[in-house]
């Protein structure tokens, strides 16, 4: 009898023993990313319990905070007018004794073309509004993978994106993670961008009303109030289960908070 095997991707080795803290390049501080660095500070503080080095993040956001932000995003009204991104990195590195940093521009190549400093981390997390930034990163993440060396060395790009009572989150890989030979899995070595394998859905998901707004009620007319933390929590497991278990069946989901509903996608 002929079974087909299960098809899994592994963990690539670099993830699972690292010499140093692993580094992250999370994009976007807003309703999504602010609470993906209070789970990325989970897995950290988890990571280092379990005798891994743990992870060095990084927080790319040019926002400043605004009343608007209160109530669906991690910020106090004692914070409003700091950048957002300086405010939540202060707050994690004062509460876990981290030295993450933060970075007040956006993260995208400059007037000539030129990749940002620090573009380079081992695992890059794009919690980003628009479709033509996450466009913009798959740019410099495929620019990057190109000039080859060893030091942070890009891996995976894990994509947070939500619509008012939907999201989704896709995981691709950064070129081909060696596959270890397998009897028991057929093996998947490369995980396409979602630029790639979902852009068209992408385009056609973006809405028009981009300009933002002036008041947590009509924040809420646009994304409704547990869209962002759900998504987190099950995207940042899929993150705990590379490290955790050392393997994936699945590279993402789709989630509807309408009704409850969630849609694992699997790696083949």
């Amino acid at each position: 009898m002929n079974t087909a095997k299960t098809a899994v991707h592994f963990t690539d080795n670099y993830l699972l023993n690292p010499t140093n803290p692993i580094s992250v390049n999370l994009i976007g501080a807003g309703g999504t990313g602010s609470k993906v660095l209070t789970a990325l500070m989970e897995i950290n503080e988890s990571l280092i319990a379990l005798e891994h080095a743990g992870l060095q993040v990084r927080l790319w956001d040019d926002d400043v905070i605004t009343s608007a932000n209160l109530g669906r995003q991690r910020f106090a009204e004692s914070e409003t007018g700091l950048y957002k991104s300086v405010a939540l990195i202060n707050r994690c590195n004062r509460w876990a004794g981290t030295n993450w940093k933060a970075e007040t521009v956006k993260f995208e190549k400059d007037n000539f073309g030129r990749l940002p400093e620090e573009a380079r981390a081992v695992i890059t997390i794009t919690c980003v509004d628009g479709v033509q930034a996450r466009f913009g990163v798959a740019e410099i993440l495929k620019e990057i993978s190109y000039r080859r060396h060893y030091q942070d060395e890009p891996k995976y790009w894990v994509d947070f994106g939500n619509s008012q009572h939907t999201g989704q989150v896709i995981l691709s890989t950064i070129g081909e993670i060696k596959q270890p030979n397998s009897e028991k899995y057929e093996t998947v070595a490369s995980l396409p961008f979602v630029t790639d394998e979902f852009g068209e859905l992408l385009k056609q998901s973006e809405q028009e009303d981009s300009t933002p707004s002036c008041s947590l009620a009509e924040a809420l007319e646009h994304q409704d109030l547990f869209i962002n933390s759900s998504l987190t929590q099950m995207g940042c497991s899929l993150l705990w289960n590379l490290f955790r278990r050392g393997m994936t069946e699945y590279k993402g989901f789709f989630h509807n908070l309408k009704d409850f509903r969630t849609h694992p996608i699997k790696v083949a």
